[in-house]
């Protein structure tokens, strides 16, 4: 594959040097064959002498012979460059002919007509290799691909996540606007068919829409199968729609250092005294030990506690040797926005990546570099969604004893779940924050800052990179909901905390308890009395 690739890459360049060779022996043939200025004195012979006929034309011999030879030359140039175009188009393709294109595409951009025949031979082909035609055998039932519905108001999915719903709006303007077009589309074929165009047609319009399904295969295309009102009552009329995907094409190639890219972790902090010994814990493996390119800021609201919190930080300044840490304390009502801005705002050294982190969080030295890899200053934002883990003590109330912190990190569907609805944990460069304007420090407690920074930037031009990340965790911990929260915060607390505690299934198990005792009670006497 490699190697193919590079032979592909040969040829533009390769065509690029001819070309260019081409035009220097071109070049040079203009200036030998261009007669010399008048600044070049020739010695000739005086108008009266007996010998001037025969002096002239001597000089002009020798010039024939000069510019004879330079013709000579030449020719040998251009045949030479012309078996050595002709090799090298051989080589080419024979290559080809040994490595053929694995998308069974030629893009000849010399033939640009030639181009986009294959272009849309290969597109056509997409459709024949989809399950559009006749299906295909599948190993097990979870290799289907299932369908979506849709009808001109609501989408109806499967895969609903924690923010979406089984019933909903399409509220991406991408996938709006990819159902709109497809709805339009299929009037438009239905009120031009193909045939008779003087016939009278019935005139349809998106009000004729019944209900449409879709299903996508990630290397083929989409498939919309969309049905209209018929004529009468029991008469449809259905429209087969498909978007085939395209050959994937190279953007761009380059190399990325991020030798020297320092990640300024910053945790507002209040209490949590326990909670901050387990973090530093985790920090100092991670952040430390492994990864070494790392600055910790800690913005402490209050002074209850403050001197155990300064106590851990400086233990693990002195064993890890690290003086790469800032403590700001603020005395003043905790607020995690505040406590974020300030932090951020007081870094005076170089344009730095920001990491704003919360204490019950656990890293990864991975997850510190997907962080540098998807931030880019004036460019990329970075927020991933975080992997949530259930209360431990429901996880793991059949066992003997619960794991270690380590072992319980398990990406599974019954240890936790990707806390795709938390946008607190994000990664951008400091320039980035001061210029969208920071935090909305109007608001305080817990929760709604972080949403309004996270529309800030989807509303800028800067590309937000959002994805599940495996190596962000939030560790389960006892969540309270306070009572001088706004109603909405309020809310948002109880959400959270309600979706913390364990899977549908294992609270199921919770509710039921009884019943299954009840149960397996019944069980034990009945083969008491057999």
């Amino acid at each position: 594959m490699m190697l193919r690739r590079g032979f592909i890459l040969f040829i533009p360049r390769l065509v690029g040097l001819l070309v260019v060779a081409c035009c220097l022996v071109s070049i040079v043939y203009m200036l030998a064959c261009t007669p010399k200025g008048d600044n070049q004195q020739f010695a000739l012979p005086r108008v009266h002498s007996p010998t001037v006929k025969e002096g002239y034309e001597a000089i002009l011999q020798e010039r024939e012979e000069q510019h004879r030879n330079y013709i000579i030359s030449l020719k040998k140039q251009i045949a030479q460059l012309k078996a050595e175009l002709q090799g090298r188009s051989e080589q080419l393709k024979n290559v080809q002919d040994q490595y053929p294109d694995p998308l069974n595409i030629r893009l000849d951009h010399s033939n640009p007509e030639k181009a986009q025949a294959n272009l849309l031979a290969f597109l056509r082909s997409q459709i024949d290799k989809a399950e559009v035609h006749s299906g295909v055998k599948l190993s097990t039932e979870y290799a289907a691909v299932p369908f979506e519905s849709f009808t001109l108001q609501k989408v109806y999915q499967l895969e609903t996540g924690l923010t979406r719903h089984p019933e909903e709006k399409p509220v991406r303007k991408d996938k709006r606007d990819e159902l709109i077009e497809v709805i339009e589309l299929a009037v438009g074929s239905l009120n031009n068919p193909e045939g008779d165009i003087n016939a009278k047609h019935r005139i349809y319009t998106a009000s004729d829409f019944v209900e449409g399904i879709y299903r996508t295969e990630k290397d083929k295309g989409t498939l919309y199968e969309l049905t209209f009102k018929g004529d009468t009552k029991h008469q449809f009329k259905k429209i087969v729609l498909f978007r085939p995907f395209g050959p994937v094409m190279k953007v761009k190639n380059e190399n990325v250092n991020m030798a020297d890219t320092l990640i300024n972790v910053i945790v507002p902090l209040a209490k949590r005294a326990s909670k901050f010994r387990q973090f530093m814990q985790n920090f100092r493996e991670m952040g430390i030990q492994q990864d070494g390119r790392i600055h910790l800021t800690v913005v402490y609201f209050g002074k209850e506690q403050m001197n155990e919190v300064k106590s851990i930080l400086e233990n693990t300044s002195k064993s890890a040797n690290f003086k790469n840490f800032t403590f700001i304390q603020l005395n003043e009502e905790f607020s995690r926005g505040k406590g974020l801005d300030v932090g951020a705002r007081f870094w005076k050294g170089n344009n730095v990546v920001l990491f704003f982190c919360d204490v019950d969080i656990y890293f990864t030295a991975e997850f510190l570099n997907s962080c540098r890899l998807n931030t880019q200053p004036g460019k990329k934002v970075f927020y991933p969604v975080l992997f949530s883990q259930y209360n431990p003590s429901i996880i793991y109330g059949h066992h003997d004893s619960i794991p270690s912190l380590e072992q319980q990190l398990i990406i599974k569907k019954e240890t936790g779940f990707w806390r795709d609805f938390g946008f607190g944990m994000t990664c951008q460069y400091r320039s980035d924050f001061i210029n969208i304007g920071g935090f909305d420090l109007d608001i305080k407690g817990w929760g709604g800052e972080d949403v309004h920074l996270y529309r800030k930037y989807l509303h800028s031009n800067l590309i937000v990179i959002r994805t599940p990340v495996r190596g962000l965790f939030h560790l389960w911990h006892e969540k309270q909901c306070l009572d001088e929260l706004t109603p909405e915060q309020y809310k948002m607390c109880m959400q959270s905390k309600a979706m913390n505690e364990a899977s549908h299934g294992q609270l199921g198990m919770l509710v039921f308890k009884q019943e299954i005792e009840t149960h397996l009670h019944r069980q034990k006497l009945s083969s008491k009395k057999t």
